[in-house]
């Protein structure tokens, strides 16, 4: 089984046992994040989009990148500037996809009882031309 979930922006296609490198997330190593953000499953064949499976991610590290230098110089101006920066990312390693309760549908409000209907409203007097 596999499936398609969107983290912090970000799709991956995900099975049980596999480890990720995904954007920063907040959560101490050793602790276990949940995500509900199932966009498509994948069972045997059997494909379904609209799904009720979470998927449960333990946090194994903290890490950054290499670094990415970002040069820009403008030609025959004597311009130029260096920059660079490290992106942070998390390594989780996805332990289980369970598949939680489908909700209960809320029982449909009771109709509200009809308006007494309003007055005619009475038209008003014509205005006297004052000579």
């Amino acid at each position: 089984m596999y499936a398609i979930v969107d983290i912090k922006g970000k799709q991956f296609r995900v099975e049980k046992d596999q480890t990720l490198s995904v954007p920063k997330i907040d959560g101490k190593v050793g602790s276990k994040i949940e995500f509900d953000k199932v966009l498509f499953t994948s069972d045997k064949g059997k494909i379904e989009t609209k799904t009720s499976v979470k998927v449960v991610a333990e946090v194994l590290s903290h890490e950054k990148e290499s670094k990415v230098v970002v040069f820009k110089f403008k030609r025959r101006k004597g311009h130029q500037k260096k920059n660079g920066h490290k992106q942070k990312y998390t390594l989780v390693e996805i332990n289980k996809m369970k598949k939680s309760s489908p909700k209960k549908a809320a029982a449909p409000k009771k109709a509200a009882a009809p308006k007494k209907a309003a007055a005619p409203k009475k038209a008003a007097a014509p205005k006297k031309d004052k000579d």
